[in-house]
C-alpha cells in the first residue's frame, strides 16, 4: 500500500526556523519508518511562493521579488543536508511548471461544480496569515496567531461556497474516513464546523497582489488566493491537469493507500476544513490523515521567521551540535500535545545523556568487550540465560512499540521505545557482569554464559541500529558498522559522539 506523506509550504519571506525543521524532521521519520517496513512511499516539501507577504519582504529589502523568494526557497530545500532529510520531490509554487497547471485544473473543476460567486467584500486582513478575520475571532482587535492588527480591505473577489460542504465534512471526520490526530484538534474542528461555515475569499485583486500569483482562468484582474493556491501543492506535485508519463496522482493520491499531512496548529483550519471541501468540490479523494503539532517556543515566544518573533536557525544549530543532536531533541523532547520551550543547554543535555552516554557508551562497551574476551569474534550463544532472554525479548517487541507510537503521531514515546534497547542491554550488562564471567575461563573452555551476553548484547546493538535509522539515519548507521564484522571480526570501537557540553 502506498503512502504519501507532506509537509506544509512555508512563505519565503525569510529564511527557515527550527519550528518548520521539528516539522520537516517529523515527516522525514514517517517516511523513513515506513520505508524500512518495506513501504512505497513519497515525500514531498516545497515552498510556498506566491504569497502578499513574501512581496512585502522583498519590498522592505529593495529586491525583486523572484530574486527573493529564489534565495530563501534554496535556504528551504538545503535543509535536506544539514536535517538528514529524505525528500523524495520538492515543489516550488513561483517555478514549478507543473503547479499553475495544476492550480487552474482545480479551480476549473470547483467553478464546474457550481462553487465559486463574486461579491464585494469588506473585512479585517492579516497579512502574516493570509487570511481574513471575523471581529469575533481577533483577541482584543488582534490576530490571534501573530498578536498584529489586521488591515481593513475592501475589494471585489471570488468566493467557495465552503457552507455547502458542512455536513459531509463533519460526517468524514466523525467516521474517522478523515482522521484528525490528536483528538484535541479534531475536537476543535468539529467545533468550528458547529459554529456555521462561512464561505471565504478565494481570489484577489490583481492591484492589490502588485501582480504577484497565478491568474484566476477567465478573470486577468484576479489572482488565485494564496492559500488556495498553496494548497493545491499537494496534488500539483503529483501532476493534477498535467498530461504525459509524469502524472503520478492516480498512483499516490487517487489509489489504495495513505495520504498524510504534517501540519502546525495554527494551518488547521486550511488542512483540516478548507482544503478538504476544495477536493470534494473537485470531485477528487481526500487526504487521510491531518497531523498536528503544536509550536516550538523560546522563552515562552514562539518561534518564527520574521515579525519579532523568537529565531533559532537550524542549519547554525546543526553546525555547531551536529544532525544527530538537532534531530534527536526535536524527537525526544517535543509532546505529542502542547509547546516545548527551546534552549540549546537542554539540546546539549539531551545528546551528552542519551547519544554520548547513552546510544554511543553502550555499542562502545560491547564492541570493546567483544574485543577483549573474543578477539573481536561475535561469539555464538550456546545457552540461555534470565537476562539475555529478557534482552532478547525486549528487542523483539521493540519494532512493534514503534510502529504503535508512529501510528499514533507521538515521536517522544516511539524515541522512548528505542531507548528502552539501551536500558535493557545495560541492565543485561550489570546483571551478567562479563568481566567476572570472564575470570572464570580457563584455557580452551570459554564460558557459555559469557557467549551467550555478548552474543545477546551484540544482537541488541545491531536491533539498535535498526530502529534508530528513522530518527538519526546517520548515528543508526555508525551503529550498523560498528556491529557488522569485517572478515568475522568487528571493527575497533572508537566513539560514536563527543560530549557536546565538554
Amino acid at each position: 500500500m502506498s503512502y504519501y506523506v507532506t509537509t506544509t509550504i512555508p512563505y519565503v519571506n525569510a529564511r527557515p526556523h527550527l519550528g518548520f525543521a521539528l516539522e520537516l524532521v517529523q515527516a522525514d521519520v514517517l517516511a523513513r519508518h515506513r520505508r524500512t517496513r518495506g513501504g512505497a512511499v513519497r515525500f514531498l516539501s516545497g515552498t510556498d511562493e506566491n504569497s502578499l507577504k513574501n512581496v512585502l519582504a522583498a519590498e522592505a529589502e529593495g529586491v525583486d521579488v523572484q530574486e527573493l523568494v529564489d534565495r530563501n526557497a534554496a535556504a528551504f530545500a538545503e535543509l535536506a543536508g544539514p536535517l538528514s532529510l529524505s525528500f523524495d520531490d520538492f515543489i516550488r509554487t513561483s517555478r514549478d511548471p507543473r503547479h499553475r497547471v495544476g492550480v487552474e485544473y482545480l479551480w476549473q473543476r470547483c467553478a464546474a461544480a457550481g462553487d465559486f460567486y463574486r461579491k464585494e467584500y469588506v473585512g479585517r486582513y492579516c497579512v502574516g496569515c493570509e487570511a481574513f478575520y471575523a471581529e469575533a475571532e481577533l483577541v482584543d482587535g488582534r490576530c490571534p496567531e501573530h498578536g498584529t492588527e489586521p488591515q481593513l480591505v475592501s475589494e471585489e473577489n471570488w468566493f467557495f461556497r465552503l457552507s455547502r460542504y458542512a455536513e459531509q465534512l463533519r460526517e468524514l471526520i466523525t467516521s474517522g474516513r478523515l482522521r484528525i490526530e490528536p483528538a484535541s484538534r479534531r475536537n476543535e474542528v468539529l467545533a468550528l464546523i458547529d459554529s456555521g461555515l462561512h464561505d471565504f475569499s478565494v481570489s484577489r485583486s490583481r492591484a492589490r497582489a502588485r501582480g504577484w500569483g497565478i491568474p484566476v482562468p477567465g478573470d486577468e484582474d484576479q489572482v488565485v488566493y494564496v492559500w488556495w493556491d498553496a494548497l493545491g501543492n499537494y496534488v500539483t506535485s503529483l501532476g493534477l491537469g498535467g498530461e504525459g508519463d509524469g502524472n503520478e496522482f492516480d498512483t499516490w493520491w487517487a489509489g489504495e493507500g495513505e495520504r498524510v499531512h504534517l501540519v502546525g496548529k495554527g494551518v488547521l483550519r486550511f488542512h483540516a476544513v478548507y482544503w478538504p471541501a476544495m477536493l470534494l468540490s473537485a470531485g477528487l479523494p481526500l487526504p487521510t490523515r491531518v497531523l498536528v503539532h503544536d509550536y516550538l517556543t523560546i522563552s515562552g515566544r514562539k518561534i518564527s521567521k520574521s515579525g519579532g518573533g523568537a529565531v533559532a536557525d537550524p542549519t547554525e544549530l546543526v553546525a555547531r551540535f551536529g544532525a544527530d543532536a538537532v534531530r534527536w531533541w526535536l524527537l525526544r523532547e517535543v509532546p505529542r500535545v502542547g509547546d516545548a520551550d527551546f534552549t540549546e543547554e537542554r539540546l546539549i543535555a539531551r545528546a551528552d545523556a542519551d547519544l554520548a552516554g547513552g546510544f554511543g557508551n553502550l555499542v562502545h562497551r560491547v564492541v570493546t568487550m567483544v574485543h577483549r574476551y573474543r578477539d573481536g569474534v561475535v561469539p555464538t550463544a550456546t545457552v540461555t540465560t534470565t537476562a539475555t532472554s529478557e534482552l532478547r525479548a525486549v528487542c523483539a517487541r521493540a519494532a512493534g512499540r514503534v510502529d504503535a507510537a508512529l501510528d499514533d503521531f507521538d515521536y517522544r514515546t516511539a524515541a522512548s521505545a528505542v531507548w528502552t534497547l539501551v536500558e535493557e542491554a545495560n541492565r543485561c550488562i550489570d546483571r551478567t557482569r562479563p568481566w567476572e564471567l570472564a575470570k572464570t575461563e580457563r584455557a580452551g573452555e570459554p564460558s557459555p554464559q559469557l557467549d551467550a551476553a555478548l552474543a545477546a548484547l551484540v544482537a541488541a546493538c545491531r536491533a539498535l541500529g535498526e530502529e534508530l535509522r528513522p530518527f538519526l539515519p546517520g548515528a543508526a548507521a555508525r551503529i550498523t558498522e560498528r556491529c557488522t564484522p569485517i572478515d568475522g571480526v568487528l571493527p575497533a570501537s572508537t566513539p560514536l559522539f563527543s560530549r557536546l557540553g565538554d
